[in-house]
């Protein structure tokens, strides 16, 4: 049972997949995307990895909301107000140089981004060191972020913006930048400057692309009465209706003063004061907690003196400050079309990964395809080419045959020529009768013999005719078997040159975009550098074959009429030699029957063919399926055969990258 559980355990572990599940949100679209795509077979990037990390880190932002407007608008103070904290230093000179980033942090904290890259951490309380433009140390600074533990910061985070007519414009066309990408904005302005021309030319310039997500807020509402601020109202929405959704009269002051009245904040910021004070005092010293005895009693004190405070004139403020209409815009409004632009920016970047990937994949199925067209469209003429080395080459065989064939004829006259005849004697019992006895009579006849000395002289001693001929027939074979030999080399010269052609731009391909699989590219690269090894090598060890088989043949023939002729000349030449005494011994047997003949020269041809073996020698040279054209249309098989285990080979590689193109777009079709 033991064994069979831990069976059961890997089994399940290895085919049973448990299905993911994943939140139905940008959030959840994102990773399931990501599982699908950082699948072990898709071979995934770092830079595909880190892709996703980004994404969803982007989907978790809260929205960003950009306060902007011209030149003491009241920014800071408005930013302050919606804080409940008077964080951004302000003042009556355009303090705020650089863009600041107003962040959700467990503490509150600063972080000084300078133009080089390097990033300092400071407390918040030195915010205005960096901040006032009048101070020549901010010009290296490129950006501050603020951490605060305040909750509205959880959903926004606040982007605090020189403005569009600062004194630089370097810092204008920053904010310009952080315009275009922030999900909403919010455009300050004071009443009594609300509708003049200067802030009309500003909104043409900089804010007519930017309706669909911003709201003009109009401060200082304190300072005036409730027809006035009507009747600026009423301007405002007038005019400047082409580059607001809506516009909102508040005050800054009052809402920033009223804080208070948000007794969590008040209590948090009492916990963070007394945090901060024990964690100095503490000083790291290893010491009682007596001397933290004071101090805590005062915190006590002053939570409970928040609980029980009336705060009926701050609410009141709170109320008239018009802050909360603000809010409930940023909630209602922007908000939700943040989301839904943040969702449909990132199903569009989650479908551009899509469409990423199958396009570098498509480029690595074509490397394939590729190599496939070129096997395919030389098919054709290799099969020719296989075709012209009969049709070329045979000739050259033919004049082979035909010389050796001579060469035979001259040998069977010059051993005709050589058969002389000479008398014979033969002796024979005449029985003449009873009176006259028995008697011995002689006869003569004629036979035939060779006169091998002076046969064998004429031949090959006197002037080595014969010889000179078999060495040119030998030469002649050399030249054959060679001109064969790079025949068939030529025909694989053609496949080799179009798949190195085909191999040169694919052996350093490289992906186009950088979120593509490194693996797939290296393994396309490894298979275009060792092309070879993958393909060629195969045609290659055919040709090769289909040589060394040609020379084989060769080699019998050249030592059968090259190096054996003398031999099989002589064992000829004994066959007559040996006829003619096996002749003479039937006829003296059996004078009355037997008769000597002497042979044609057809007849010592025929030997002569016999005993050179010539059925081969004209099966390999000259007849219609000669060795030539069976070595030929076998290579042809052969060629036919690779062609098709390659192109099997290429489209399991084509299928692999459509399978996994498929499985892009599926996924890509659920964003």
């Amino acid at each position: 049972m033991k064994y069979l559980g831990a069976f059961i355990k890997e089994y399940q572990e290895l085919y049973c997949k448990k299905e993911e599940m994943f939140e139905d949100s940008i959030s959840g679209q994102i990773k399931k995307v990501r599982f699908a795509l950082l699948e072990e077979k898709f071979l995934p990037s770092v830079s595909l990895k880190n892709l996703f990390e980004k994404l969803l880190r982007r989907s978790q932002y809260p929205m960003e909301v950009a306060i902007t407007g011209q030149f003491s608008s009241g920014k800071s103070t408005f930013l302050n107000a919606l804080l409940s904290k008077d964080i951004l230093p302000t003042g009556i000179t355009p303090v705020t140089s650089k863009v600041n980033f107003i962040n959700y942090g467990p503490e509150y904290k600063l972080k000084v981004t300078y133009k080089n890259g390097a990033q300092e951490y400071h407390n918040i309380e030195n915010i205005s060191t960096f901040t006032d433009q009048r101070a020549d140390e901010v010009d290296d600074i490129k950006y501050l972020s603020i951490y605060a533990p305040m909750e509205i910061l959880k959903d926004i985070s606040f982007v605090d913006t020189p403005g569009l007519n600062s004194q630089s414009l370097s810092d204008t066309q920053t904010t310009q930048s952080v315009l275009r990408d922030v999900d909403g904005i919010i455009w300050l302005s004071l009443i009594d400057n609300a509708g003049k021309e200067s802030e009309a030319q500003t909104l043409k310039e900089y804010m007519q692309h930017f309706k669909e997500k911003s709201l003009c807020v109009l401060n200082q509402k304190d300072k005036f009465s409730q027809e006035e601020i009507d009747k600026t109202l009423s301007h405002v929405k007038s005019k400047f209706s082409q580059y607001f959704q809506e516009v909102i009269p508040i005050s800054a002051k009052l809402a920033l003063e009223s804080r208070s009245v948000q007794k969590e904040v008040l209590i948090k910021e009492a916990m963070h004061d007394i945090s901060l004070e024990f964690k100095e005092s503490l000083g790291g010293t290893e010491q009682g907690l007596g001397f933290f005895e004071d101090t805590f009693s005062i915190y006590e004190e002053k939570i409970k003196h928040i609980k029980q405070k009336d705060r009926s004139q701050d609410i009141q403020n709170l109320n008239e400050s018009n802050i909360q209409e603000v809010l409930d815009y940023i909630y209602e409004v922007i908000r939700p079309s943040a989301l839904e632009s943040k969702t449909f920016a990132l199903q569009n970047e989650l479908r551009s990964i899509c469409d990423i990937l199958i396009s570098e994949y498509k480029s690595i199925f074509g490397v394939y395809e590729s190599l496939q067209e070129v096997i395919i469209s030389k098919q054709e003429e290799l099969l020719l080419a296989f075709d012209e080395i009969t049709n070329t080459r045979q000739t050259e065989l033919n004049a082979i045959y035909e010389e050796v064939n001579e060469i035979l004829l001259e040998v069977a006259q010059e051993i005709f020529t050589h058969i002389k005849r000479k008398t014979k004697h033969r002796y024979e019992e005449n029985k003449g009768g009873f009176l006259r006895g028995t008697k011995i009579e002689k006869f003569e006849y004629e036979v035939f013999w060779i006169d091998s000395d002076s046969l064998y002289k004429n031949l090959f001693y006197d002037d080595q005719h014969i010889d000179k001929k078999f060495k040119k027939v030998e030469k002649r074979l050399k030249r054959a078997e060679l001109s064969i030999s790079k025949s068939f080399k030529e025909v694989y010269v053609l496949l080799e040159s179009s798949v190195h052609t085909w191999q040169e731009p694919y052996e350093l391909i490289t992906k186009h975009r950088e979120i593509a699989s490194d693996l797939e590219f290296a393994g396309t690269r490894n298979f275009a550098s060792k092309v070879y090894e993958n393909v060629l090598i195969n045609y290659h060890t055919a040709i090769e074959g289909n040589i060394a088989a040609f020379k084989k043949k060769f080699a019998y023939l050249n030592g059968v009429l090259t190096l054996s002729y003398k031999q099989l000349i002589n064992a000829s030449i004994l066959h007559f030699e040996m006829n003619f005494t096996k002749q003479i011994n039937a006829y003296e047997k059996d004078p009355q029957h037997i008769s000597l003949n002497m042979p044609h020269v057809e007849d010592i041809y025929a030997r002569l063919k016999e005993d050179f073996s010539f059925d081969k020698v004209e099966s390999f040279l000259n007849s219609r399926r000669n060795y030539l054209y069976k070595i030929v249309s076998y290579a042809k098989e052969e060629y036919v055969e690779i062609n098709e285990e390659k192109l099997i080979l290429l489209s399991q590689k084509k299928e692999d990258y459509k399978e996994k193109i498929e499985a892009i777009k599926k996924i890509q079709d659920e964003v």
